[in-house]
């Protein structure tokens, strides 16, 4: 199984971020959870459009990505898995849960550190939010995004496939909790235990600079919960909340060539 994993890897990515895209695209027609304030179009096109950007920069500059590293560590028992006799399932596992936890003091330092909070706030100046945000990232924050990656899976020692898994993970998963997708009460309230739902990580997106600075997980909701920086429900309401920023809102904003050029202007604030 491992075996066709990475061998199919490629096709694996590919075909779930297509499936999980569109669902959540069709849910978002179906049963929207807010109303859109700006062109539909004209987001989805820049938004669709950094992702192409970024993909080739990352294939322009980086001979090598995580999945590739991992399998040097893996072949020098490089990193924390290999110092223990730790059976594969356990290994793969537990690589996942840990290189998500990663992840989620990433985003935090993004957020606190005022050079990176510069080039991740163009994630968070998008006026909406649904399956197309959650590919909103500047290249130069994917690229710092690569490299901190890169590291943790040789501090970890992370096992190929559980790479592979958790970056399929990471993907899907942004897509379905950037959804603007109404989920029934009963079951948000549940799922929302294990994974980061829809109304869960909306509030990060919250104009009010108190509420940007909670719920940072992607995938777990437990980072949150364990650190403290959990928040159930926006104050305004889901429906009445403001998303994004109190700059960088005016319409022209949402193009491709001012995204790119917002970590190096300045607005009327600095920080959420």
């Amino acid at each position: 199984m491992s075996d066709w994993i990475v061998g199919n890897e490629l096709y694996i990515r590919l075909g779930f971020f297509l499936t999980i895209f569109t669902l959540v695209a069709i849910g978002e027609l179906i049963a929207p959870r807010k109303r859109l304030t700006g062109s539909k179009p004209t987001r989805w096109c820049s938004n669709l459009s950094i992702v192409v950007f970024n993909s080739i920069t990352i294939k322009l500059l980086f001979p090598i990505l995580a999945v590739d590293v991992s399998y040097i560590a893996t072949e020098n028992q490089w990193g924390l898995i290999h110092w223990f006799d730790i059976p594969a399932p356990v290994a793969i596992v537990t690589a996942i849960i840990l290189l998500d936890c990663a992840i989620y003091f990433q985003h935090v330092l993004f957020h606190h550190v005022p050079f990176l909070w510069r080039l991740h706030r163009m994630h968070h100046t998008d006026v909406d939010i649904d399956v197309t945000t959650g590919a909103r990232f500047h290249p130069l924050e994917i690229i710092l995004s690569m490299i901190f990656k890169i590291l943790i899976v040789v501090l970890l020692g992370a096992p190929v496939v559980s790479v592979i898994i958790f970056e399929v993970l990471l993907n899907l998963t942004a897509m379905f909790n950037h959804g603007n997708v109404k989920i029934p009460k009963k079951i948000d309230k549940y799922v929302r235990y294990f994974l980061v739902t829809p109304d869960v990580h909306r509030i990060h997106h919250s104009v009010d600079g108190t509420e940007t600075n909670r719920n940072f997980g992607f995938c777990l909701t437990w980072w949150d919960l364990i650190f403290n920086t959990y928040q159930s429900q926006p104050k305004q309401g889901h429906t009445n909340m403001t998303i994004g920023l109190t700059i960088f809102r005016k319409p022209h904003e949402s193009r491709l060539k001012n995204m790119l050029t917002q970590p190096f202007r300045d607005g009327k604030s600095e920080s959420p």
